[in-house]
């Protein structure tokens, strides 16, 4: 039956519409040849999409139908919206203000959203016309889609939001960040910074994966320390992480066994299952962690295939999965096609109707010491099955004893479980803040867990400052020469401050072998003109590092791949404005007791008297707090305090 979501979808969208394989999409080759700068990439793959005419009227907006599974069927929506500066209600990114404040502001941003359920509705539902600019925007900056990521039109990016299946989605947060990273490394985008605020079950990941892993859950996709928040730095954030990590388990266990007993216990199971000596705060987590990956989502194997309506009985069952579990076991081939398995157990079963239920409700479940995992095979598109050994994960004790002969039982671990050991070791060790945590050597893991969850701006380099490599032979081919362009915005009153804020990122400019100086001018002023809304009437006056004629051809006197520095100004205004940087006019004075002297974008609050700038926190005004209509800070106060009084 066709949901109120498709009947939408149907009449929104009656066209003959492209489909792309969502696992495979943004892999160089895929859709398009990613041959280029991140302008040229986007262009082109804009070209694939369908332009969608009822969204908003001032923000030309495009999709992606994405296919994740063949069978079943079942698809996304990729939205892709173009944001001029001239709709934009902020000219200044505020993801940019604090870390990329020195960059120019561009003249578009493009917003690459998989939206939720509820908001695939909205955006398909709109009529041109019905809906505001400011509507649209607020659409935008809910966190409840899918993914919603922004790039800058220089290539710098911002992820803002990734929701899995805790929030909502059907793909997980694995799938989504794969294939965010391979849209970056397929764009060709530069860098892409993010706020990493994921949690799992309440337990944030980056305190999580951090004492496991050494780098937070994103760091899988090569994130890092961008930036720590009240005063963090990567030396005290890398201090805290070893500082947890190497936490002697027996020491817990002699601080908080006495107190807790359930330590103790949840230690010595984990140690019985590993194969190897866990010593360390660290070698449990990563441990657990890596084990959860082997262990199916389902707790039991025959609750779960054996249902209330099942017309078998539960030995016709439990007889059918044996002689499949054996045929895996003898099969030639690790993966072994379904029709294969059903061939070789009909020899044993006669019922075929059995054995087709029993394959479709067998995938990841286990079955003795077998976990029988089913999947897609993405060539083929034939289901395939396979045994893995998890022996040593559930181990079968037969005739465990436990206290009289009459309890008998079989000791198995499975995911609920382990999560909910975790979370009980997350919430009584990592963020416990009783007095039992502040004696001896477990006082340091308080202080250390605050850095560590102080530490939320990550950065993830892709390309950097070179927007992409040159390769000296496809240009000179084709005729063409490539070159490394950038522009100094000159100001009356020059300044090394001012000429660091003035360059921004180098850019790629192809011409033809026989061009002159004057074209590589030309276009140098059209390039930046494109890019950079403060660039709009910029015109070239001199090249810093080359003493050349406009006349001079370019391939005689300069190398391909060689950087070359423009100078010029605004012929609209002879100073540079500061409001055409993120950054803004930031006069503000920063000095906080945590050691902070610039703005981490954390709440701050201002001293009335003196102006400077501290964090709430640190003047003891917690978050969910209002700030006062005044406030002193101490330095101030402790001046008031002694002058004399008035007579």
């Amino acid at each position: 039956m066709m949901s109120y979501l498709d009947l939408i979808s149907s009449k929104k969208r009656k066209r003959e519409e492209r489909v792309f394989r969502f696992k495979i999409f943004g892999e160089n080759g895929y859709p398009v040849e990613f041959d280029g700068s991140f302008q040229q990439n986007i262009k082109k793959l804009l070209e694939l999409g369908h332009f969608e005419r009822n969204i908003c009227s001032i923000m030309p907006s495009w999709s992606f139908k994405l296919e994740v599974i063949r069978q079943p069927s079942f698809h996304i929506l990729l939205f892709v919206f173009e944001e001029p500066i001239e709709a934009s209600p902020e000219h200044h990114c505020k993801h940019c203000h604090s870390g990329w404040g020195q960059n120019m502001i561009c003249n578009r941003k493009y917003h690459f959203v998989l939206p939720s359920k509820d908001m695939e509705a909205a955006f398909l539902n709109c009529q041109d016309g019905a809906i505001s600019t400011k509507d649209n925007f607020n659409l935008l900056q809910l966190q409840g889609h899918v993914m919603h990521g922004i790039f800058h039109s220089n290539g710098f990016g911002h992820l803002l939001c990734v929701n899995g299946m805790e929030g909502g989605s059907n793909l997980a947060g694995c799938q989504i960040m794969e294939f965010w990273d391979r849209l970056c490394t397929g764009l060709r985008a530069r860098k892409v910074s993010l706020n990493d605020i994921s949690q799992k079950r309440s337990m944030e990941l980056r305190l999580l994966h951090g004492v496991a892993f050494s780098e937070p859950w994103f760091g899988r996709w090569g994130y890092k320390f961008g930036r720590g928040s009240f005063g963090v730095t990567q030396p005290m954030h890398q201090k805290a992480i070893e500082t947890i990590q190497g936490m002697p388990l027996c020491i817990l266990v002699h601080y908080l066994g006495n107190s807790n007993h359930h330590i103790p216990v949840i230690l010595s199971r984990y140690q019985t299952v590993s194969d190897h000596s866990l010593v360390t705060l660290g070698d449990l987590f990563r441990f657990m962690l890596e084990l959860k990956t082997h262990l199916p989502e389902e707790n039991c194997v025959d609750s779960h295939i054996v249902k209330p309506t099942c017309r078998w009985s539960p030995k016709r069952v439990e007889m059918a999965t044996r002689v499949i579990v054996e045929a895996l076991k003898r099969a030639e081939f690790r993966w072994v096609s379904r029709q294969d398995v059903r061939d070789a157990a009909r020899a044993y079963i006669g019922d075929t109707g059995l054995l087709d239920f029993v394959l479709k409700s067998l995938g990841n479940h286990v079955v003795g010491n077998y976990l029988v995992r089913r999947c897609l095979n993405p060539v083929t598109k034939v289901l395939e099955y396979c045994l893995e050994d998890v022996s040593n994960v559930y181990p079968e004790q037969q005739g465990l004893v436990i206290n009289n002969s009459k309890m008998k039982g079989r000791y198995r671990m499975t995911r609920p479980q382990l999560m909910k050991d975790m979370l009980y070791l997350y919430r009584c060790i990592l963020k416990d803040q009783k007095p039992t945590m502040n004696q001896g050597i477990l006082s340091a893991i308080p202080a250390a867990t605050g850095i560590i969850l102080d530490t939320k701006y990550l950065v993830k380099e892709y390309n950097g400052e070179l927007p992409w490599k040159i390769h000296h032979t496809g240009h000179e081919e084709a005729g063409k020469m490539t070159l490394y362009c950038t522009v100094f915005l000159r100001d009356k009153q020059e300044s090394n401050e001012v000429m660091k804020k003035a360059m921004p990122p180098l850019e790629c400019i192809t011409l033809k072998n026989n061009a002159t100086f004057n074209e590589l001018k030309l276009e140098v002023e059209r390039k930046f003109r494109e890019l950079y809304w403060g660039l709009k009437s910029f015109v070239v006056e001199s090249i810093m590092n080359l003493n050349v004629k406009g006349t001079d051809l370019v391939s005689e006197l300069v190398e391909v791949g060689q950087k070359i520095v423009f100078e010029g100004s605004n012929t609209e205004s002879g100073t540079i404005n500061e409001l055409i940087y993120e950054c803004g006019v930031n006069n503000r004075v920063v000095d906080c007791a945590c050691g902070a002297k610039e703005d981490d974008g954390e709440r701050m609050i201002s001293c009335d008297i003196c102006e400077v700038w501290q964090h709430s926190r640190c003047v003891q005004i917690p978050n969910n707090q209002e700030m006062p209509p005044i406030f002193l800070c101490s330095r101030c106060e402790k001046e008031i305090m002694i002058l004399p009084s008035m007579p």
